[in-house]
């Protein structure tokens, strides 16, 4: 299809759902291991619950895109992510949350699996990365926004506040469990996003051949191209790093400087989705003036400097150098996805579906942290990180994509050339 601005802003819209309905587990982390006393390790299941749904989902929903449209798998992603939503409210239990999660994590597989390749159609391809950026802008800006609603709610909640809102959740939560209070709270928005797009006009998109999910000849073709693996790792590494670092950055500054989850510990994760909400301006502007690959090797050194600080360093540069950990990620998953498709001639629809699998690396790696830091201590358990972000800046050298990021400098030469 042809470049189409209105389905651009409906996939930023998505975007900006999904962050702001399962962004919320890291600033949650340290209630919910008080509220059902678990270990570390066991602690680390919970985004493992989330994530493993990619791996499960992904090249189905690409299958389901196919036969149903993008618009039924929407409203089917959307239904999913209420009804896990709202099981999470209603029934309190670590088992009960591991399988909510999971349902969760379904639907937002979903989405993923139709937004890809349906904004690299919209946007068109040599735009892919700066309208991946703008994914990750609206991605960052919603992460952002929950934990802020967290604090509200945790330090509202059974407190005797005349607010309405507040007096409506009230009996519906728990109490010492305020932290539920937010899984009504996104039941709701994910009903009321299932109205709206079943309201919503959807224009019929039609996908070239090699925009579509083939399990037969294309999956057999990529499974055997060794840059397609390189890439599922990429993507492996990237999301295991911003998860193993938002899932844990509350409970590492609760353990190590006393800081308060609900209030430090959420504000920090807040900054950290809100920085990397400021490293997508500026990797906007960047992607326009520097090759993606330079882009990737800049940002990813410099995540590499704050973790270590963060994870080394004074209560004061924990505080700062944890967000920017999030600014210096900002850019990862745009680059890399925009390589990545860039880097194989066809079939780009089943390499999406591959490539969203690769968000399994959500929920393995925040479960090594989770599991080592039983052994040896959160703090060097979160240096495994540096095994994750050491492979992303490797792609930054090796990558050798078949179409590079439109620059400002490219554009005038094409225009040069044609005149």
């Amino acid at each position: 299809m042809k470049r189409n601005p209105l389905i651009v802003l409906l996939i930023l819209l998505i975007f900006f759902v999904i962050s702001f309905l399962t962004n919320i587990l890291g600033p949650i982390i340290p209630d919910i291991i008080e509220s059902f006393d678990l270990s570390l390790a066991l602690a680390g299941f919970l985004p493992f619950s989330f994530f493993v749904a990619y791996g499960v989902m992904s090249i189905p929903a690409g299958l389901l895109v196919e036969k149903y449209q993008e618009k039924k798998v929407l409203l089917a992603a959307f239904m999913m992510a209420f009804m896990g939503a709202l099981i999470f409210a209603l029934y309190t239990g670590f088992t009960i949350a591991l399988v909510s999660l999971f349902i969760i994590g379904i639907g937002m597989a979903m989405l993923q699996v139709v937004i890809n390749p349906l904004l690299r159609t919209a946007g068109g391809e040599t735009h892919f990365a700066f309208n991946s950026v703008l994914g990750q802008l609206a991605f960052g800006a919603a992460s952002f926004l929950s934990p802020k609603l967290y604090s509200y709610l945790v330090t509202n909640i059974h407190t005797g506040s005349t607010s309405p809102f507040i007096k409506i959740l009230n009996p519906l939560v728990p109490d010492q469990m305020n932290w539920v209070s937010l899984y009504w709270v996104f039941a709701v928005i994910a009903l009321v996003m299932v109205i709206i797009l079943s309201l919503v006009k959807f224009p019929k998109v039609a996908l070239a051949d090699d925009e579509k999910i083939n399990i037969q000849g294309a999956f057999k073709e990529l499974m055997a191209n060794k840059t397609v693996h390189l890439y599922f790792l990429g993507i492996f590494c990237y999301v295991g790093t911003e998860q193993g670092i938002a899932n844990w950055i509350s409970k590492f500054l609760q353990t190590y400087h006393h800081l308060d989850p609900a209030a430090e510990g959420a504000r920090t994760i807040s900054y950290f989705w809100g920085l990397l909400t400021l490293g997508c301006l500026l990797g906007l502007i960047l992607l326009k003036v520097m090759d993606s690959k330079t882009v990737l090797r800049l940002f990813t050194s410099g995540a590499i400097i704050t973790l270590l600080l963060a994870l080394f360093g004074t209560v004061e540069m924990a505080l700062v150098a944890f967000p920017l950990t999030g600014f210096f990620a900002s850019v990862m998953w745009s680059v890399i996805v925009s390589l990545a498709l860039n880097s194989v001639p066809r079939h780009h629809g089943t390499l999406s579906g591959l490539l969203c699998t690769g968000i399994v690396g959500g929920a393995v790696v925040p479960l090594i942290v989770g599991a080592l830091a039983e052994i040896i201590g959160l703090r060097l358990a979160m240096l495994f990180l540096l095994v994750t972000l050491g492979y992303i800046f490797s792609i930054g050298i090796w990558a050798t994509p078949l179409v590079k990021n439109a620059t400002i400098a490219s554009i005038k030469d094409l225009f040069h050339r044609q005149n």
